[in-house]
């Protein structure tokens, strides 16, 4: 083995470039992208927001415009994020992107830390009562161990 192909880049090793964060327009992923945003600031590294618009087969069934209100809310949180970053500007210099993804919440997360190769994954706790049963998306984002998680409460 030559000393040039001794030492091969693993993701992350030299700190997180692309740290993913999901958000939904609840107060724990709005708080989960503050502390990603700081991370990503303090580490140099792209911040990718992240919203899953749910596809909700039993809404669509029953002629609720589905579609239609999960843009709205994806417009909403990037005018939200915008909005935050323009506050900021001067004090906090942060790179971010937004992105939107289909799918439950889980799945989307995968996905969006695949294809964006993320380094870290920043999620909020979850709000709903059910997932103390079913298990939250936090934890299984950790349970697969794919990145590093950071929950947020």
């Amino acid at each position: 083995m030559t000393e040039q192909h001794a030492h091969r880049f693993e993701r992350g090793t030299d700190g997180p470039k692309v740290i993913v964060v999901g958000v939904d327009g609840s107060a724990s992923s709005l708080r989960a992208a503050a502390y990603a945003g700081g991370l990503a600031r303090r580490q140099h590294a792209l911040l990718a927001v992240v919203y899953v618009q749910p596809v909700l087969a039993a809404g669509a069934a029953l002629g609720v415009p589905v579609t239609g209100t999960t843009d709205e809310i994806a417009e909403e949180l990037v005018a939200q994020i915008r909005e935050a970053t323009e506050r900021a500007k001067g004090i906090f210099d942060v790179r971010w992107e937004f992105h939107t993804f289909r799918g439950d919440p889980y799945g989307g997360l995968v996905k969006a830390a695949d294809e964006l190769t993320a380094d870290a994954v920043v999620v909020g706790t979850s709000e709903q009562a059910g997932h103390r049963i079913v298990g939250s998306v936090a934890v299984r984002l950790v349970k697969a161990g794919r990145w590093p998680v950071t929950v947020v409460p």
